[in-house]
C-alpha cells in the first residue's frame, strides 16, 4: 500500500475512533462500504492541462460539468472554478489553493486530506462533502452551505460571514444532515451572522473567532475552546457547552447555553 493509499486509511481510523460517528446524527459520513483504496479515490482520470482545457473552451450556458470526476491528487490551484458542477467528485489530496470555488456545487464531493489554503467558495454548496483534515486557512466561505464533514480541518483565518452550517431538518430519512466542524482549527474564523443551529462543534478550536449575529442555537459545542472568542450577540440557547474552554468574561454571553456549569473557565 502506497503512502498516499496509508495515509487515506489512517483518516478512516481516526473518524472511526470517534463512536458519534456510528450514530444516525451523523448519516451524512458516508464512509462505510467505500474502499479508499480504490483507483476512484486514488488516481486521477484526467489532468490538470485537460481540466484547463475543458475551462478555456467553456462559454456561457450550462456550469462545466466535473461531476463525479476522479482529480485525486492534481494541482488545481488558483483555477477558475466559479459556479462549477463537482458534484460527487473525488480530489482526495488535491491542491486547490487560490482556486475560484465560488457558487461551484459541490455536494457528496469527496476531498480527504485535500488542500483548499485561500479558496473562494462564496455562494458554494457543499452538502454532504467529506473534507476530512483538509485545509483551508483563509479560505472564503461567505454565505455558503457547509452541511458537510469537515472533522479536523484546519480553517484558520477563515471567513464564515452569512455561512450555514445548519441542520437540514428536512432530510430525517438521511438521518441529521448538518455542519460537522468537529476537532477543526478556526482560530481566528469570523462567523459573524453564520447559522451554526445544530452542528457539530465539539473539541474545535475557536481561540480568537468572531460570533457576533452568529446563531449557535442547540449547536453541540463540548469540549470546544472559545476562549478570546467574541460571542456577543451570538443566539446561544441550547448549546451544549459541557468541557468547553471559555472566559469567565463570556459567562454573560453564554447565559441560556446548556451545561454552562461544567463549561473550564478562566
Amino acid at each position: 500500500m502506497n503512502k498516499k493509499n496509508l495515509k487515506l486509511l489512517g483518516i478512516l481510523l481516526a473518524i472511526a475512533a470517534f463512536p458519534a460517528f456510528a450514530d444516525g446524527a451523523h448519516a451524512q459520513n458516508m464512509f462505510a462500504g467505500v474502499d479508499l483504496a480504490s483507483p476512484a479515490f486514488t488516481k486521477a482520470d484526467m489532468t490538470r492541462a485537460q481540466v484547463e482545457a475543458l475551462i478555456a473552451k467553456h462559454g456561457t450556458g450550462a456550469p462545466l460539468d466535473l461531476s463525479d470526476k476522479s482529480l485525486n491528487g492534481l494541482d488545481l490551484s488558483k483555477l477558475d472554478l466559479s459556479g462549477a458542477n463537482l458534484r460527487g467528485a473525488r480530489l482526495n489530496h488535491a491542491n486547490l489553493s487560490g482556486a475560484n470555488l465560488s457558487g461551484a456545487k459541490l455536494d457528496q464531493v469527496w476531498a480527504l486530506d485535500a488542500k483548499f489554503t485561500g479558496a473562494n467558495f462564496a455562494n458554494a454548496s457543499l452538502f454532504g462533502a467529506q473534507m476530512v483534515k483538509a485545509r483551508m486557512d483563509r479560505a472564503n466561505f461567505t454565505n455558503a452551505r457547509l452541511a458537510g464533514d469537515f472533522t479536523g480541518a484546519s480553517m484558520v483565518g477563515a471567513n464564515f460571514t452569512g455561512a450555514n452550517a445548519s441542520a437540514d431538518m428536512r432530510n430525517q430519512s438521511m438521518g441529521l444532515m448538518r455542519g460537522i466542524l468537529r476537532s477543526a482549527n478556526l482560530t481566528d474564523a469570523n462567523f459573524t451572522n453564520a447559522n451554526l443551529s445544530r452542528a457539530d462543534l465539539e473539541f474545535a478550536q475557536f481561540k480568537g473567532a468572531n460570533f457576533s449575529g452568529a446563531d449557535l442555537t442547540s449547536a453541540d459545542a463540548g469540549g470546544a475552546h472559545f476562549r478570546g472568542a467574541r460571542l456577543d450577540g451570538a443566539k446561544v440557547k441550547g448549546m451544549d457547552v459541557g468541557s468547553a474552554w471559555i472566559d469567565a468574561s463570556q459567562a454573560a454571553a453564554l447565559a441560556g447555553a446548556r451545561n454552562l456549569d461544567n463549561a473550564i473557565k478562566q
